[in-house]
Order: C-alpha cells, then structure tokens, then sequence
C-alpha cells in the first residue's frame, strides 16, 4: 500500500466521519482471524466509498471481491429502500462472516451475496448497474471491466481500487511482475477508452473513479 507520513494519516481520519461500530467490529475481528487483512478498504477509503454512494443513489450495485464485507457495507449506505448490492466473492470460507456482518448492519435484506468465480457470475448477471466497484484478482482487472461496462448505465460509476498496486505501476514495463503488468494495461486501456472520463486518485493504494458517458 501506498503510505502516509502516519501523523497526516492520524490527522485526516480524525477529521472524517467516524466507522460504524460494525464496521469497526469488522476492522478488528478481519485482523485477528483472516488472512491478508490489508485487503480491508479502512476507515479513509471506506468513507470516500460511502460517500460516492450517496451521491449516486444507486438502485443497483455490483461489487466484484467482498473479502469481509468492510467496502460492501460503506456503498450500502448510499442505497435508496429499492437498492440492492450484487457482491461476488470466491472465498467461500467468508461466506457465514459476511452474513453475519450484514446482518449487524441492517443491509442484509438488500445485499444479494454471491459465492464463486467472478467471471463466470458476471455473465449470469442480467441488471444494469449505477455503481460497480471492482476490488478482485488483479490479473482480470481489464476483463472485468469489458464484462460490465455493457452493463452500466449511461452516467454510471465504476470504481476500480489498487491501481497504483503500492507504487509498482512507475516502474518501466519490462520491470513489472504480471499483476503490476495487469494493472497498469487496465489504467492504460481506461485512460484511451473515449466512452468514459476518468480520474485517478491516490487514496491509499489509488482509487480510479470512472464515469461512463457513451
């Protein structure tokens, strides 16, 4: 991950809206008992996410990659009563956690959990959606996005999380290991896609917010 001088990161968290206490819960119990709680989108980010959320107002959401459920509970809080959140996760170890997470929060009526292989789930998906978060696999970044695009509305939201890969992507191509390769083939692809705008952000391992248009 990208890092912080610690002190800025202590003062800009204290100056953003507060976790739920659930999502704190989650925070605490995703660092004692799973692997990899990096992964967890944290407090800065989660609050952008949420944020986004309410902004847009999305009556359908796809996010590709739950892990413990930390970034679907954050794009839950921008749903109208009619919304609901399509969250694909391949790790069907999580599956009796997240449940449990999303019941604590009071989303779990609107939150449609899918277990299994992302790429195949997508192609079973018949919605159009106003916000789609993709946080998997890197190495299926791009093809992620050509599945969904299709599936976004025109003025839809898609966000892409890791797409600075901790700094890796700078370095010269013939460098890059093959999921830094991956990721920086999908920001390149983005940036030259004339159906979208786009920017990207660096907010913790860099967010890429992307508007389609056309």
């Amino acid at each position: 991950m990208l890092g912080f001088d610690a002190k800025i990161l202590d003062y800009v968290e204290q100056f953003t809206s507060p976790e739920s206490p659930v999502l704190q819960q989650i925070v605490r119990e995703t660092h004692l008992e799973v692997l990899m709680p990096r992964m967890l989108s944290g407090h800065l980010q989660g609050r952008l996410l949420a944020l986004l959320s309410t902004l847009v107002k999305p009556k359908r959401v796809l996010e590709i990659g739950t892990f413990t459920g930390y970034a679907t509970l954050c794009l839950a809080e921008g749903l109208p009563p009619e919304g609901k959140i399509i969250t694909i996760e391949v790790n069907e170890e999580l599956e009796k956690r997240l449940h449990r997470y999303f019941k604590a929060a009071g989303y779990h009526p609107q939150i449609d959990l899918r277990i299994g292989n992302a790429m195949q789930v997508i192609d079973t998906l018949e919605e159009t959606f106003d916000l789609v978060f993709i946080d998997a696999d890197k190495k299926n970044y791009l093809h992620y996005y050509q599945k969904i695009m299709p599936k976004v509305k025109i003025g839809g939201l898609v966000i892409a999380d890791n797409v600075l890969w901790s700094g890796k992507v700078t370095t010269p191509i013939e460098q890059m290991d093959k999921d830094t390769q991956a990721i920086h083939l999908f920001n390149d692809f983005v940036k030259n896609d004339t159906s979208v705008e786009q920017i990207l952000l660096p907010i913790r391992d860099g967010l890429y917010l992307i508007k389609k248009i056309g």
